[in-house]
């Protein structure tokens, strides 16, 4: 069985009855024509009727530049806050005229040199650091870079920093206020998310009257159970946790102990849908991920541009949702 033949500006020009240079005028929107409104309707209802759909490759060579954006993402759990960012990520690129397209996993499954010259993006939007070779190559293809990392220095003049550090502090600062001067922090065990898990740690350490002590908590009851008690031996009244999940672990550790929240405080991060159905409901930080998003795609648009990548705006960015946990 032979496969379909794809539709071509040749076909959608002998449907409409006019020259493939007409098609193309129509198709892509050049400025300068004198094309009747008559003509670019019919042209239009063509390609709608024949399912034409512009060859990116051709485009490519056409304009000198893919439409693509490209995002590498490390091996890490795509939850809710990676998925609501890189949902807004999509929606902030289509408005620029962008594709986004997100390539999860690790260096060790497929090169990444392999990946960006498949596809040939505009951009690629990195949340792991390269090597100077791979930026280099990156650059003599036109290809533009914008690495998110997270607390690093800029290496590569358009890198940005998440606000990480800047969450743990909200925690922090949310839990010494209500009077608790000896924190704890809800490490979590799964070591992809260190990347995560460091910067918010630091921010809790800045903020934090004393230094917090660090407990790496599963999420299973028990185990959680267990690092509430040496928590409370230590003289712990206020828990950051790294995420909302991990705070979810902790009270249920703290309800095998006792009544809950009784003398310790949780705050989580994330506000996902359970840490309102929580009992007691989870108080926790949230990120304005569309704010986040829109910044990212604006440091694109300029990374691909040439121009200078703006600042994050960080004022209104992160906040506490309280509620009964802390």
């Amino acid at each position: 069985m032979s496969e379909p033949r794809r539709i071509t500006s040749a076909d959608v020009a002998r449907r409409a009855g006019v020259s493939r240079a007409t098609v193309s005028y129509v198709l892509n929107a050049t400025p300068g024509q004198s094309i009747s409104p008559a003509t670019r309707d019919r042209v239009l209802a063509a390609a709608a009727g024949l399912g034409y759909a512009p060859s990116a490759a051709a485009r490519t060579l056409r304009t000198g530049r893919s439409e693509v954006v490209l995002c590498l993402l490390p091996d890490w759990p795509i939850g809710n806050e990676v998925g609501n960012l890189l949902g807004n990520l999509s929606t902030a690129l289509a408005r620029e005229g962008f594709t986004f397209v997100a390539h999860p996993g690790s260096r060790q499954d497929r090169p990444i040199a392999d990946i960006w010259k498949t596809i040939t993006p505009a951009a690629v939007l990195s949340f792991t650091d390269f090597s100077d070779d791979e930026t280099e190559a990156m650059r003599a293809a036109g290809v533009a870079l914008v690495v998110a990392l997270l607390g690093r220095a800029g290496r590569h003049g358009r890198e940005l920093e998440l606000p990480q550090q800047l969450i743990g502090r909200r925690q922090a600062e949310h839990l010494t206020g209500a009077g608790h001067a000896r924190l704890g922090y809800a490490y979590p065990d799964d070591p992809r998310l260190q990347i995560f898990a460091e910067p918010r740690l630091a921010g809790v350490r800045s903020a934090a009257p004393r230094r917090p002590v660090v407990r790496t908590v599963a999420l299973d009851a028990a185990q959680a159970a267990a690092a509430v008690r040496r928590w409370r031996a230590d003289g712990v009244t206020g828990i950051c946790a790294y995420n909302d999940e991990v705070a979810l672990a902790v009270l249920a550790g703290a309800r095998r102990l006792g009544p809950v929240p009784g003398d310790l405080a949780v705050i989580g991060v994330d506000d996902i849908p359970a840490a309102r159905l929580a009992v007691p409901s989870l108080t926790t930080v949230t990120t304005d991920q569309r704010t986040l998003a829109a910044h990212l795609a604006t440091t694109v648009v300029a990374a691909v541009s040439g121009r200078t990548a703006p600042v994050l705006p960080t004022a209104d960015l992160v906040r506490v949702v309280v509620r009964e946990s802390a």
